[in-house]
């Protein structure tokens, strides 16, 4: 028996599921979750001295490689200072205005400790602006575990939610609507319907919870006009997208303007942080500025602004993008082709250095229902194919995989020749 499975057999006993977070246990895709203990670079190495290249990255943020020199010493070097102070610091000031200045919609940002905190407080804030309490979501887009947005469709198009979770009251996501991705449609059809009003759609600007599936065309901007047309505020969750897909995330490239954005991931290089910035004027409703509440004891704490701020530098270097998207569609270009080949149906996506594969029929996926149809037993063998071949790929069909600067020619090289490997085998 390995390590890996001694430790997952004896953590099911002492942590729900043997993990602390669900996807970890592999139950998509079946067998045991391989336990790591470092990682350098593009890989990962596990606690049975397997090595892995990594297109998790830590489920996006490991854009400049794991264990980055620069990261690795402004951490070190802060930590020698203390690692948490529950006062401001001039690191927080630093941050907050490299992520001004980098993302095109946000005049004033408030750091938080995570994706789902950032936009439960950027709804909030919406609630409170607009004195509405409706909130529309899509289908299969993920913005973190708070309670409003554990919400599945209900019987219908354009219906109030139903709790997707035990434990989650049907009166918090009384409030919420959902609807499918991508159809703008639909969107304009429930606004014109809906005449209490809504306080926020909110949107990852490319879907990365269902596999990675863009934005049709026309989609992102036709929801900023409803929103204008309706006092409705736009919510971008570019938690996975931002400083990903571009320097100034999705609406940098898609060239929206939201409202409020929310952010986590890469601005922590790793560590636990998240944020939600937008409009002065919005942002001001923030205590201590405004009446709107929100707080964290560790918010802006030293440790995740400094590998926070030693990322954001090293990705705002001259062609750091270009070389990154071409890196991630020199890899999807390979492994396409060797399934076009092999005459294996699969659609392909990618936008800038996410990217998602589907077993289907379906040349062009648009929402979560399409996701669904996908050949999810080809995608396990896939999968378990390719984790043998040392590649370590999302565990599931519907989350997106993410490349860093630290795979380098020689590692895709590496992972096309794996995956011819692999797909005689499917």
């Amino acid at each position: 028996m390995s390590k890996s499975e001694i430790l997952f057999n004896h953590a099911t006993t002492i942590i729900p599921g043997g993990v602390n977070s669900p996807v970890r246990a592999f139950k998509a895709v079946g067998g045991i979750p391989p336990f790591i203990q470092s990682a350098q670079g593009a890989w990962l190495i596990d606690v049975d001295h397997r090595r892995y290249i990594d297109y998790i990255g830590s489920w996006g943020p490991m854009i400049v490689g794991h264990a980055h020199p620069t990261v690795v010493a402004a951490v070190q070097e802060a930590m020698g200072r203390g690692a948490s102070y529950g006062a401001p610091t001039e690191a927080e000031v630093h941050l907050a205005e490299k992520i001004i200045h980098m993302v095109p919609s946000i005049e004033m940002v408030r750091l938080v400790n995570s994706g789902t905190e950032a936009t439960m407080s950027a709804v909030r804030l919406a609630r409170a602006v607009t004195g509405r309490d409706s909130l529309l979501m899509f289908e299969g887009c993920y913005h973190g575990h708070g309670d409003a947005f554990l919400a599945k469709a209900g019987s219908g198009l354009a219906t109030f939610g139903v709790p997707s979770s035990p434990g989650v009251p049907q009166a918090t996501v009384a409030q919420t609507l959902t609807l499918p991705y991508n159809d703008l449609v639909a969107v304009q059809d429930l606004f014109n319907r809906h005449t209490a009003g809504i306080a926020a759609v909110i949107v990852e600007p490319v879907a990365g919870n269902m596999g990675c599936i863009p934005p049709e065309p026309g989609f992102l901007a036709g929801l900023a006009e409803v929103c204008r047309q309706h006092g409705t505020l736009l919510i971008f969750d570019e938690v996975m997208t931002g400083f990903r897909v571009a320097q100034g995330g999705a609406q940098e490239l898609y060239g929206i303007t939201p409202d409020l954005t929310t952010l986590g991931k890469i601005i922590g290089g790793g560590l636990p942080v998240g944020a939600y910035g937008g409009r002065k004027d919005l942002m001001q409703q923030i205590a201590p500025s405004g009446p709107v509440y929100q707080a964290g004891t560790l918010s802006g704490n030293p440790l995740a602004t400094a590998a926070g701020l030693a990322t954001l530098e090293i990705i705002a270097q001259p062609g750091f993008y270009e070389t990154l998207d071409w890196r991630c569609q020199r890899l999807c270009d390979g492994v396409d082709q060797l399934l076009t080949d092999a005459a294996i149906a699969h659609t392909s996506t990618r936008v800038g250095s996410m990217f998602g594969l589907f077993f289907t029929d379906k040349q062009r996926l648009k929402n979560y229902d399409d996701a669904k149809t996908c050949d999810v037993d080809r995608f396990r063998r896939w999968f378990h194919g390719m984790l043998r071949e040392g590649v370590f790929l999302a565990p599931s069909q519907f989350e997106a995989g993410f490349i860093s600067m630290a795979h380098d020619d020689a590692t895709i090289d590496a992972t096309i020749e794996a995956a011819s490997r692999v797909i005689k085998t499917l």
